[in-house]
């Protein structure tokens, strides 16, 4: 039997705020398989972005275990855990995080330099023809609107090859129409190259193109649905 992408067991995450304890995370259960486009949404405080970053393996999580292609992450050193997430895992943010001084194709290229993969360059300049950009490739981010710096966001995301793509509200600093292409976009890329995404979201529009959609309150899992633009 296959693995599922990315498991969630008993996921804990509590901080300390003066003499309270903050519980982040309490309790959360969920497995995502393999080629899924999932959208965790939740008002603000819910736990989707420290969820998120527990997955992607930033955060340690208080008590339970993050699976990642059926490899239990917990007893990993903080070096193998950055090794596997370079290997393994693409995140895409809302303000894009390009590095300015550096163009499309160099944004794109920043992954490799902490893993080797065969043909990267040529891999760059693949990922942004597909997101439309090979014109673009030698521009800077100031020379570049928003939806093409998101459309580079998501090359660099893929092109350590990874098998799961974290995103933190992508759409989250577009206008209504560029943030339908870019939702497009990665759905696209969900079912061309069959790689599972995690999207959270506000946005109502977005969690409608998902297979799934997992709302979060006070840390656990209030409902997980099958959305109905997959139904």
């Amino acid at each position: 039997m296959t693995a599922p992408a990315v498991e969630a067991r008993g996921l804990t995450k509590h901080y300390r705020k003066g003499a309270a304890v903050v519980r982040a995370l309490d309790g959360v259960d969920l497995v995502i398989g393999r080629g899924e486009l999932v959208a965790v949404v939740g008002r603000s405080g819910s736990g989707k972005t420290t969820f998120l970053d527990t997955l992607g393996l930033l955060l340690r999580p208080t008590s339970g275990r993050v699976l990642l292609d059926g490899e239990d992450t917990g007893g990993l050193s903080d070096g193998a855990r950055a090794t596997l997430r370079g290997r393994k895992i693409g995140f895409v943010f809302q303000e894009f995080n390009l590095l300015p001084g550096l163009t499309a194709l160099e944004n794109v290229l920043l992954p490799l330099r902490y893993t080797k993969v065969d043909g990267g360059r040529e891999r760059a300049h693949e990922l942004l023809a597909t997101v439309g950009l090979d014109a673009r490739a030698g521009h800077r981010p100031t020379e570049l609107s928003g939806g093409e710096q998101q459309r580079v966001a998501i090359a660099r995301s893929l092109v350590n090859g990874p098998s799961l793509v974290l995103a933190d509200e992508p759409t989250g600093e577009l206008d209504t129409d560029t943030s339908a292409e870019i939702v497009a976009l990665m759905r696209r890329m969900n079912r061309e190259r069959g790689v599972t995404f995690v999207i959270v979201t506000h946005d109502a529009d977005v969690a409608s193109r998902a297979d799934r959609v997992v709302r979060l309150k006070d840390g656990r899992v209030l409902s997980d649905e099958r959305a109905a633009a997959a139904v």
